[in-house]
Formats: structure tokens, sequence, C-alpha cells
């Protein structure tokens, strides 16, 4: 068998990890669902993407130290378990596919999802901390960059079958949206196997210099830096928000039931938008310069945001296609854009740009606080103002490079 095809064998279980990764998305359907489920406000069910990101707050820096000491194999096994561990919690709890019987006078289940949720968030951000280098190590010569980009692709299919299940599988067979839990706990487990079972060689530069805490939180005062983190903390809040917020304003201002179509629609507005635009993004980016495409892009976002406020229901569902098509690309453009910037210390900002993640966790409470205090609708100026923000750290990169 010859190197590349060695290599190929070897890049298939990192790929099923990028899609496993992709299940931590899943806070992003399941807001609707478990509001509707277990009849709760909207700032209640906003704290099941709390409990998901808030991991990547807590572990990303200390995870890449970790890695370091472990090898990035180990750690991404660690992250596959640990997901799997959070998946089963509800399967014994009685949620694996039957309807949810719900007591109005307890919320136990849902807190049980609560818990599940944390350490799925918990996996999804360990894996985010190893999948990205260890691909490196699984590809040819030359193929790093276009498996990455693979790999971020594949990561979106992860994400999406938190829409697709529940309309797809569950719902013809008359189970509960629930019957996520099992079906990733399957799918994790069988990429666990898959990984450990594969022998990888670990690239590692004998001449690097591991990050550390004190290196990592030293960038922070460097003023760049910090407006870059932070524009990846707001995006991700941002997205978040989209992917949770739109299924409830599918369902509760244009009346669309969540368990007939509501979240399949959900998905083709938002998250195949997304899809379309990063496989899009790199064939852009051979021809466009990435500091004027990250301002052309939140440009695209911030019009189908207020497209959205346009009264119109056909105007809506265009504005968040075109929010979906412009958030495709941010979190790498951010991501390259400041590496680029400072290459030297690519170790710490990567450490620093995961934890931003936590974004995830700090912002949709935000909007369902909105959303609750207002309407659904008025809750999507909590993106606009997120965009609002990396507009201008957009144009402030390009009028520096001009």
């Amino acid at each position: 068998m010859n190197t590349n095809s060695t290599n190929t064998m070897k890049a298939m279980p990192i790929f099923l990890a990028f899609l496993c990764m992709g299940f931590g998305d899943v806070v992003g359907p399941m807001v609707s669902l478990a509001k509707e489920t277990f009849q709760l406000s909207t700032f209640m069910a906003q704290l099941l993407p709390l409990m998901g990101f808030i991991m990547f707050g807590l572990l990303s820096v200390a995870m890449g130290i970790f890695q370091d000491k472990v090898g990035k194999k180990y750690l991404l096994s660690l992250g596959l378990f640990i997901a799997f561990v959070g998946l089963i919690i509800p399967v014994f709890n009685g949620m694996y596919g039957p309807i949810i019987s719900f007591d109005p006078t307890s919320n136990s289940k849902f807190y049980i999802i609560l818990i599940a949720i944390l350490f799925l968030g918990a996996g999804a951000a360990i894996l985010q901390v190893s999948g990205n280098p260890i691909m490196r190590d699984v590809s040819p010569e030359g193929k790093y960059s276009s498996n990455l980009s693979f790999g971020q692709t594949v990561k979106a299919v992860g994400s999406s079958l938190g829409f697709l299940i529940p309309a797809f599988v569950a719902k013809p067979l008359g189970l509960d949206w629930t019957v996520l839990f099992p079906i990733y706990a399957i799918l994790i487990f069988l990429t666990f196997l898959w990984v450990k079972s594969t022998k990888i060689v670990e690239i590692k530069d004998p001449n690097s210099t591991p990050a550390s805490l004190s290196s990592c939180l030293s960038l922070l005062g460097n003023p760049y830096i910090l407006f870059m983190v932070l524009a990846i903390f707001l995006y991700v809040g941002a997205e978040v928000s989209m992917s949770s917020g739109v299924p409830l304003l599918v369902s509760e201002k244009y009346g669309i039931d969540l368990k007939e179509l509501g979240l399949v629609i959900s998905w083709g507005l938002f998250f195949f938008p997304i899809f379309i635009g990063r496989l899009l993004g790199g064939v852009i980016l051979r021809f466009l310069q990435p500091k004027t495409f990250l301002v052309i892009t939140v440009i695209i976002s911030m019009l189908g945001i207020i497209m959205m406020f346009l009264g119109s229901q056909t105007l809506a569902f265009a504005g968040i296609i075109l929010v979906g098509l412009g958030f495709a690309n941010i979190f790498p453009l951010v991501f390259s854009i400041t590496i680029d910037n400072m290459p030297s210390r690519s170790n710490e900002i990567s450490g620093l740009m995961v934890t931003a993640i936590v974004g995830g966790a700090i912002i949709p409470p935000v909007f369902g606080f909105v959303a609750d205090s207002s309407n659904i609708l008025t809750a999507f100026l909590v993106p606009m103002a997120c965009m609002a923000y990396i507009l201008f750290i957009a144009l402030t990169n390009l009028k520096k490079s001009n």
C-alpha cells in the first residue's frame, strides 16, 4: 500500500471525529425542541447553549497545554469518551426516542439534559483542541489545508443532523427528538474505537516552545489580539443565537410546526447556506484577500438581519439565507487574519481563539432575555450588534492593510 493510501486511511477516523465535533452544535435546534417539550421560557431554554459552550472557556487553554504532554491522539480519544458519557446520561434516564411524558410539576428531565449537554460540550471543546492539529499528522504532504477545510465541511454535516434527524428519522418512526442521544452515542462510540485502533505518528517540532497559561494570557495585553479574540467571542455568540433563534422565529412568528417541517426549514434557511458558503469560501479566497472578504461577508450578514425586520415572510427567509452565507467564513477569516498578523505566537493565539468560543454560552441567554422581554424578532438585534462590532474590526484591518 502506498504512502498516500495509508495516510488516506488514517485520515478517515479523523474526518469522522470532525463529524462528531459538529454534534456539539445540537444545542441550537435543541433550544426550540426543549422549550416546546418542557414548556420553558426562552431564557431558560437558552441555558442549553450556556451548558454546551461554557466548557470551551474553561477547558481550551488547559487542554492545549495537557495535549503537549500526552499527545493529540490521546486527547482526541478523551474528548470522544467524555462526549459519549454525556450522551448516555439521558439514555439511562429514559430519554432515547419514545415520546417524553411531561410532568408539569417537575423539570428533572430537562436538568438531566443540561448535564448531558455539559459533558457533550466538554467533549466537543477537547475535540476542537485536538482535531485541527492532528489532521496535519494524517495528511499527505501539501494536503493539510485542503483536508482541514474538508474536515470543517464534514463538521457542518454533523451540525445539520440535529435539525434533520428529528424530522426524517424520529417523526416517521413515531419517536421523540431524544432519539438524537442514542444515535449520536453510537456514532461517537464507533469513532472512538476507530481512532484508538489507528496508528498515528504525531509530528512534533523539537524547537517549538509549548504554549503556557501565562504566555496565552499575556497576549491579551496586546490591544489588537484582544479585539480580535472579542470578535470570535461575539461571532460564536451571534451564530448560536441565530441557530437557536431561527426555529423559534419560524414557529412563533410564522406558525410553522417544529415537529412537522419547522426544523427542516430552519436547517435549509441557515445551516445549509453555511455549508454552501464554506465550500464557496475556499474558492473565493483564491482570488480575494482575506481582509476584503471579511468585510464583504459581515456586510452580507448584517443586510440579511435587516431583511428579517421588513415584515414579509419571504424577505425574512431570504434574509436568514444571507446571514448563513455571510456567517460561513467569519470564524476562519478572523482566526487566520490574527495568526498571520503574529505567526510566531500561533500556539497562544489558537488557545485564546478556541477559548473565545465561550461566547456561544454568554450571548444566547442575552438573546433569550430580550425575546422574553419583547418578542422573538426583536431579539435578533443582539446578533446584529455583534456583527456591528465585527464590521468595525474588519474595516480597521482593511484600512491598516491599505
